[in-house]
């Protein structure tokens, strides 16, 4: 069966697109869904866009029209955890929607999405990914380690670090200390990114695994637009390095 494989835009695909072999294009909606092989492994890479409902519509196609057997996000994020750096690696155990709530005097107060306390009240928050494959990604990645950044692209002189926790989503840009900080202290985030929650509430829905894999462009704060410009291509490249290493455990 086909792996879905999801990036938001062009740095990020430009590191997979080039490597598939047997390539063919099919055209659904707004999007390219380039089908092929990539290292032995029959794939379905899209180029969804921005934000969460391009991702969600994405994330439908792959699982209806294409039967995928599990679907990745791979790309880029701004880091919320403060021992992090650029370069560092965020796989996600868990994908919250940090925008999707009730709007009270005293600001947003998050809730899961499609649910109010209210109207259909719950209490999950977020999305935790399928305990067997974070497993077996756990395990495969045991041993593997990043090529050291150099200073260039962001790096801190020693290989990227691999992490595991909470990674938040939202339709927004963060580019605000404020905000990283509160995000991380609130919702313990360890990155912030625009997709991975949407794609893990479509893949809820159809009962397939999902995998969020984020490499750090930048730290969220007020020089993120500048750091994410510098260092998003080489932060991307990292992202596709794990998801070849994972493609024979999804």
């Amino acid at each position: 069966m086909t792996i879905g494989i999801v990036c938001a835009i062009e740095p990020e695909l430009a590191h997979l697109r080039n490597d598939l072999t047997g390539r063919a294009a099919t055209v659904v909606g707004h999007s390219h869904f380039d089908v092929g092989e990539l290292d032995g492994h029959r794939v379905v890479l899209v180029g969804g866009g921005m934000g969460k409902v391009n991702t969600a519509v994405a994330g439908t196609v792959l699982a209806d029209r294409f039967d995928c057997r599990a679907i990745v996000f791979t790309g880029v994020a701004g880091g919320l955890d403060p021992g992090l750096h650029v370069g560092d690696i965020v796989i996600a155990d868990r994908a919250v929607q940090h925008d999707a709530g009730v709007i009270e005097d005293s600001g947003l107060q998050i809730y899961q999405p499609g649910h109010v306390p209210f109207i259909n009240p719950t209490d999950r928050r977020g999305y935790p990914i399928d305990p067997a494959l974070l497993g077996r990604v756990k395990k495969r990645l045991a041993d593997f380690t990043l090529p050291t950044l150099p200073a260039a692209a962001g790096g801190c002189d020693r290989p990227p670090q691999i992490s595991y926790g909470s990674v938040l989503t939202g339709d927004q840009f963060v580019h605000s200390d404020i905000t990283r900080d509160r995000l991380h202290r609130e919702l313990g985030g360890q990155a912030v990114e625009m997709e991975g929650g949407a794609l893990a509430q479509v893949c809820e829905a159809f009962d397939i695994p999902w995998l969020v894999i984020r490499a750090l462009s930048d730290l969220a704060g007020r020089e993120s637009q500048f750091d994410f410009t510098a260092f998003v291509d080489q932060a991307a490249a990292g992202s596709a390095s794990i998801l070849r290493r994972l493609l024979s455990v999804l």
